[in-house]
């Protein structure tokens, strides 16, 4: 869904390219990544990754009829067709992306929140804001995607470059006047965001995740950094930052220092928009005083947890950005519920509680084992495990969270994917036993959730965390239908037979 009428000679001109192999005056529609989307009057993006080359696609998108091929390479020998030869393979997916969608994102006002934990939910909870203040919005979670009240399955976090171009200009032509997107630190690192112009841009927070890929914080926080300081092309007119996080002040301080404008948001000092007055229910949800430089709102919402109150104070900053009235922004929050599988309540008629969360760091699950403390009048029953063939740093660290703050865990299988279940279940135990608490090997995670469930009494809180949303589990290379609530729910009816 083009928004130009452009040539290829066009393209490699606003592209500053002068190497430009073939008719350039083929209109072209559409870019790609990839070669299943190829057609007529499409480039295809050939990007030679680590375990992928997109150069071995090319004889397949030109059968399909794609104009040509956008590369880092010389045009193969006997090519026919358009090639446009790139110093950088991804940075001009991005840009030529930009061009022939008609840059989008500059006709809607464009949030992009980013962080360790807590992106989802604030995305909701921003859209739900914008839809208060009457704007038809569109939405990229790790969730789903949405344009109005149109949903789609989520295909990543954030989308490649060709893909989020194309649904921006599809949510303008829908009649959007905002979109909400999740900005993963790989995403960035991957020149997916390039060229998108955000209005606003939010920090959730940083902690240890992710360094399979960055290796150490400051590669990560100079990542989500992107995002702020103009290198992804135009920086955003303001950036909201929560400061009780030691990287965001970091952030809020580097960004100040290059004029940019900076809104802050905590639940300890003073800030821009602060949280005072903080009660936390596992039956009626959380409320609490919004103290803001526009006046103040006493805020209700059905979300549990005061890691929410950090989400709602983000989402609400975006809110006055975009000039919304605090009871447009106080009714958004009473009516949201917030991602699936973020601190989830499985609803059942038993004395004890179940709560399914996407907790797979050490600090997400701290926070949702904090969370829970205060409000369990008795035992605190965890379930988790760790995804194989992603950061083994973190396994350590999440026995210890565990064992620290629960008072029965069981450990079992996240998604192993093409490790051993049992290896890195032994890497969690090492930290659970350090800690001393009780603890149970459950390798199988069904036979797991049932086990916390036979042992919850009155007043105990299961937390069952690590898949939140998702609904598969992936074991060696096989990818299975498995619902952490649905299971939780199973084993609820088996105690009522």
């Amino acid at each position: 869904m083009a928004a130009n009428h452009i040539t290829a000679a066009e393209l490699a001109e606003n592209m500053n390219l002068t190497q430009l192999f073939g008719n350039g005056e083929l209109e072209i529609k559409d870019i790609t990544h990839d070669s299943r989307q190829a057609r007529p009057g499409s480039l295809f993006v050939a990007v030679k990754g680590l375990t992928m080359d997109g150069h071995k696609f090319i004889e397949d998108v030109i059968r399909r009829g794609a104009a040509g091929i956008i590369s880092q390479q010389d045009p193969t020998d006997g090519f026919q067709g358009i090639w446009l030869k790139v110093p950088d393979s991804r940075k001009a997916m991005a840009e030529a992306a930009a061009i022939v969608h008609g840059n989008p994102s500059a006709e809607l006002n464009l949030i992009g929140i980013t962080g360790t934990n807590g992106k989802t939910t604030t995305t909701y909870l921003t859209l739900a804001v914008a839809n208060a203040g009457g704007s038809k919005s569109a939405m990229l979670t790790t969730v789903e995607y949405r344009i109005g009240e149109e949903t789609r399955p989520a295909v990543r976090t954030t989308p490649e470059s060709t893909d989020t171009q194309r649904f921006l200009r599809e949510a303008v032509s829908k009649g959007c006047r905002t979109a909400v997107m999740e900005a993963s630190s790989q995403a960035i690192d991957l020149r997916r965001c390039d060229k998108l112009e955000f209005r606003v841009a939010v920090f959730t927070n940083l902690t240890r995740d992710h360094l399979d890929y960055h290796h150490t914080m400051e590669n990560y926080f100079d990542a989500k950094k992107e995002l702020f300081d103009g290198r992804l092309g135009k920086p955003p007119a303001a950036s909201v930052i929560n400061i009780d996080d030691e990287w965001g002040v970091k952030l809020a301080d580097d960004l100040r220092e290059c004029g940019q404008k900076v809104v802050t948001c905590s639940q300890v000092d003073d800030a821009d928009l602060k949280a005072s007055n903080i009660e936390v229910s596992l039956v009626t949800g959380t409320e609490f005083d919004l103290e803001t430089g526009k006046g103040s709102i006493h805020i209700q919402s059905p979300l549990v947890g005061k890691p929410h109150v950090y989400n709602m104070l983000s989402a609400a900053a975006v809110g006055l950005e975009l000039d919304l009235e605090l009871s447009d922004i106080a009714k958004a929050f009473e009516n949201c519920i917030g991602a699936p599988g973020r601190f989830e309540k499985v609803p059942h008629d038993g004395d004890f509680a179940i709560v399914v969360d996407y907790a797979h760091s050490d600090d997400a699950l701290l926070n949702t084992l904090k969370t829970a403390r205060e409000l369990a009048k008795g035992r605190i029953i965890t379930v988790f495990g760790c995804g194989g063939d992603r950061d083994k740093t973190k396994r350590i660290p999440m026995g210890e969270v565990a064992g620290m703050h629960s008072d029965f865990v069981i450990v079992t299988s996240d998604n192993p994917r093409t490790e051993d279940p049992l290896a890195i279940i032994n890497e969690i135990e090492s930290g659970i036993k350090s800690t001393g608490c009780d603890y149970a090997i459950e390798p199988d995670r069904r036979e797991a959730i049932f086990k916390a469930v036979a042992t919850a009494n009155t007043n105990d809180v299961v937390i069952v965390a690590g898949k939140g949303h998702e609904t598969y589990q992936i074991v060696g290379g096989d990818k299975f239908h498995f619902d952490d609530r649905e299971i939780a729910a199973e084993a609820i009816e088996s105690l009522e037979l």
